[in-house]
């Protein structure tokens, strides 16, 4: 993959039939304030056969949203879908983690090949390319960008029924290269019962509805913590207000998943294919909003 260096975004146009960032009409620079989208480079490579791409995003970080990208991933190859993981979280990647995978992809003559997980799901993400796991990124908005529009232009995915694109929380530069650059089917927002995220969570609805990337729904993860011992419902943040968010945005609300120790454990550990719990179950029972 090409090497990238600090450098700052030059979009190199005229004035004339120019967009909102200065760059000329049809092209997309990839910065936060720029509504120009490129129609051309939303279309997978000859290479790959990509039936449906899923973007999972949220407003804040710290819901749970890398790992119901993951959740989502494995809901689907259990029901014997070819699937992979686009991890869009340059600077802060957690997926290679959560699957247990390690090591430098292989790349061909035509681009660079998927990681794959042990169940056979397709994984990329900038970890997978450094030296150390804990190595920072430190790079600016069109640095980024540059490497997911690589991580869908370069990648050599082949036949896929689902892409899931894991994106950073926030509504920065790296969401808004996904939803201008990638075929999107639509995007799935992730968020908890806390006020502060789902204020946070209607800017990254507003986002999505204002550039025409249908919402296909709303799950609020971290619900609540079912007592171990009578079964009882603790909400540990709070009353939740999602259902009111959804009726005045007017989205669907997929579910309310809990708390599990168990999928926190495993997930630490790499080994979230082996979840079996019920957070997955109720996800493989609510996969209809796929079909929106």
């Amino acid at each position: 993959m090409t090497e990238h260096n600090e450098h700052s975004c030059n979009c190199g146009s005229s004035q004339e039939n120019s967009c909102d960032c200065g760059g000329s009409h049809g092209e997309s620079c990839g910065s936060s304030g720029c509504n120009c989208k490129n129609e051309e480079e939303k279309k997978a490579p000859d290479f790959n056969n990509i039936k449906h791409v899923v973007a999972v995003m949220s407003g804040k970080g710290g819901v749970g949203k890398s790992s119901f990208a993951s959740l989502l991933a494995i809901a689907l190859n259990k029901k014997g879908y070819k699937v992979g993981i686009l991890d869009a979280d340059i600077t802060g990647p957690s997926i290679p983690k959560l699957f247990g995978v390690k090591g430098l992809p292989e790349q061909n003559e035509k681009g660079v090949l998927p990681k794959k997980s042990k169940t056979g799901i397709g994984l990329m993400s900038i970890n997978l390319l450094l030296p150390q796991e804990d190595e920072p990124v430190i790079w600016r908005g069109p640095i980024i960008s540059g490497v997911i529009k690589q991580f869908w232009e370069e990648v050599i995915w082949d036949d896929l029924d689902y892409l899931i694109v894991d994106l950073p929380p926030g509504t920065g530069d790296a969401p808004l290269t996904v939803l201008q650059s990638l075929n999107l089917d639509g995007v799935l927002i992730v968020t908890s019962p806390q006020d502060l995220a789902n204020m946070v969570v209607r800017k990254a609805i507003k986002m999505a509805q204002k550039m025409d990337i249908p919402v296909l729904g709303i799950v609020e993860n971290m619900s609540y913590l079912p007592c171990p011992d009578c079964g009882k419902r603790i909400n540990l943040f709070g009353e939740s207000n999602v259902e009111k968010t959804c009726a005045e945005l007017n989205v669907d609300l997929i579910g309310k998943f809990p708390l599990d120790p168990e999928l926190a454990s495993l997930s630490d550990k790499g080994a979230i294919e082996d979840y079996q719990g019920n957070n997955l179950t109720l996800l493989a029972e609510n996969l209809d909003f796929l079909n929106k």
